[in-house]
């Protein structure tokens, strides 16, 4: 190791970054991040004023960004996400799944079609994203996938068991992915946050948010540029040996 080697590990220049979630909290934090690191970015949401700001602050940042408003529960428009993606850049090197759908019912009394929302954006969207995106990751020399979980699939989640199941099964599809995906050189991992200081946790009541920080050993919630560190791990080639793994970032909340 020396001072090139070293500054190469984090070093994203020339790779092309597709972020769902991308316009806000931590999605927009990575964006940021992977964009300083040198990546072209391609963030994605629903709202086309939200992608066009975020993209602008990008190319504030230096980086060469657009946005492309998508609906994570249209297979359809993901397909047209990766396909302006990869006609934009020249290809897909790194794709990070971190939009999600919150929505919350009591057990007993779920609603069929909620359900299916909820596992169609957390569940669905990522599965076939990243299978639209494989042919472009195939092609990569430095082929990464992130897919974001969340402590609640690790923990009781009476509250949150709809969100918390879609959570679930997406760290199952992690591990599945990372073993059919490894012959073709795609690293796939996961990050589980605990609670985080975005749009989704500030609309819980004051009382709710602070039982969360209690809830995490560090004492706090976190704040969303605290997940880029391990975001850019996972996706650089200084996690080149990672892959098939779920890491906690979440203020020691599990292990409490």
């Amino acid at each position: 190791m020396n001072r090139d080697t070293f500054q190469a590990l984090f070093d994203l220049s020339g790779r092309t970054a597709v972020i769902t979630g991308g316009t806000r909290g931590i999605g927009l934090a990575i964006a940021e991040g992977f964009a300083c690191a040198g990546a072209n970015v391609v963030v994605a949401s629903r709202k086309p004023e939200a992608c066009e700001q975020a993209a602008a602050r990008l190319r504030e940042l230096g980086a060469e960004a657009i946005g492309v408003p998508t609906h994570l529960g249209d297979v359809a428009a993901l397909s047209a996400l990766v396909q302006t993606a990869a006609d934009t850049f020249g290809g897909i090197d790194i794709l990070v799944n971190n939009a999600a759908n919150a929505l919350a019912q009591p057990l007993g009394r779920m609603d069929p079609e909620a359900v299916r929302k909820s596992f169609g954006v957390n569940v669905e969207g990522p599965l076939f994203l990243v299978q639209a995106a494989l042919p472009y990751l195939r092609t990569s020399e430095h082929a990464a996938v992130l897919n974001f979980g969340s402590v609640a699939a690790m923990q009781f989640a009476p509250a949150l068991s709809m969100y918390a199941a879609g959570k679930s099964a997406l760290l199952s599809f992690t591990r599945s992915m990372a073993a059919e995906f490894a012959a073709d050189g795609i690293r796939v991992n996961a990050m589980a946050p605990g609670a985080v200081n975005t749009d989704m946790v500030r609309k819980n009541p004051p009382e709710f948010i602070e039982a969360m920080a209690g809830a995490a050993l560090l004492g706090r919630i976190a704040e969303p540029d605290e997940m880029v560190g391990t975001a850019l791990l996972l996706c650089s080639d200084a996690g080149s040996f990672i892959t098939g793994q779920t890491f906690l970032v979440d203020g020691g909340t599990v292990a409490r």
